[in-house]
Order: C-alpha cells, then sequence, then structure tokens
C-alpha cells in the first residue's frame, strides 16, 4: 500500500515467525500476498553471536536494496540462553549493549524502522500491591537504547491492553483493544 516502500527485514530468534499469518492480514488490506512475502527477509538466529552476525550481514544486503522496517523478535531472548547466572551478567550487559549499538547504527545509515519485542522475567521488587509484578528483561542498557517502550498483556474476555511506559512525546498511559478478524476493534483510552 506504499507505505514504507521497502522491504521489511525479520530476526527471529525464538522460532516464531509464522508467514501464513502474513497471508490474511494481506488480503484483509486488499494486497497480493505472495508479494507482501517476497519484501519481508527471514532470518532465524540461533545464539547471540549469529544474531550478531545477520545484522552485519543485513548491513550488506540494506545498501542493495531499501529496507523500511528491521523487526527482532526477542532481541533478548538468545542473551538469557547463552549467558546465565549473575557471574555473566556483566559480560552479557555488554555484549547486549554491543548489538544494541550495532542496530542503534543500521536504523540511523539505512532510515529503517526498528521494532523489537522483549521479554519479561518476574519482579519480585513489585511488591505485593502490584497486581502483576513484570519487569522487562534487559535491564537499563535496553531500556535507554530504544525510543518507546509499550508492554502488551492480556485484559478481560478477549481485551488485550497496552501500555506506554516510555515515550518522548507522551505521558504514561494505557489502551484497551480486541483483535477481531476484521482488525482492532474498540480502542479506548
Amino acid at each position: 500500500m506504499r507505505g514504507g516502500n521497502g522491504k521489511v527485514a525479520y530476526i527471529d530468534t525464538e522460532g516464531t515467525f509464522r508467514p501464513d499469518r502474513i497471508v490474511p492480514i494481506a488480503e484483509r488490506f486488499g494486497m497480493d500476498p505472495g508479494a507482501v512475502l517476497d519484501n519481508i527477509i527471514y532470518a532465524r538466529a540461533y545464539t547471540y553471536e549469529h544474531q550478531f552476525s545477520l545484522l552485519l550481514g543485513l548491513a550488506a544486503k540494506m545498501s542493495e536494496e531499501p529496507f523500511r522496517l528491521l523487526i527482532i523478535d526477542s532481541v533478548i531472548a538468545l542473551f538469557r540462553v547463552d549467558f546465565t547466572g549473575r557471574g555473566e551478567l556483566a559480560e552479557r550487559q555488554q555484549k547486549l549493549a554491543q548489538m544494541l549499538s550495532r542496530i542503534m547504527k543500521i536504523a540511523e545509515e539505512f532510515n529503517v524502522a526498528v521494532y523489537t519485542t522483549n521479554q519479561v522475567i518476574a519482579d519480585p521488587a513489585g511488591g505485593v500491591f502490584v497486581s502483576d509484578p513484570k519487569k522487562p528483561a534487559g535491564g537499563h542498557v535496553l531500556a535507554d537504547a530504544v525510543t518507546i517502550r509499550l508492554m502488551f498483556r492480556k485484559g478481560k474476555g478477549e481485551q488485550c491492553v497496552c501500555k506506554i511506559f516510555d515515550a518522548p512525546n507522551l505521558p504514561e498511559a494505557e489502551t484497551v483493544f480486541q483483535i477481531t478478524p476484521g482488525g482492532i476493534d474498540d480502542a479506548k483510552d
């Protein structure tokens, strides 16, 4: 629909990419699913080093073709697998910072929007008065590297809740919505 007028790169660290989900989305907007899928390049990463290597190769590809979006799902997953325990936390955060720096450089150099998903961890310091004591994995290194942080969670029944945690031009807020076969309905602030 001439939105970004370029390709999408999808780096999958958890094996959750589903091309069959793209088909009904494309059809909903009157687009050719095959053409949409042809504009998505996909790579599965298996270690944090492999993820970094994919980013380097992707930068070379971006210098040849116009890309407008880079999706990394999930940016922290492989770091949590490859580095375990408090003894490796400092090294993990250092390697994570290097990867985030590479991602920011790609975004700036190739004028690409970046969308990353993250995992959450239990926050025992959340206290008894917090109904959902979870916090984003990756700590301050990850939080400081992104511009906008959103958290999605299941609401009542079929509802979903999106909370803005951090955005330069928006206050912290929540909205409730429902995803239906026809799209997103009943957005409420």
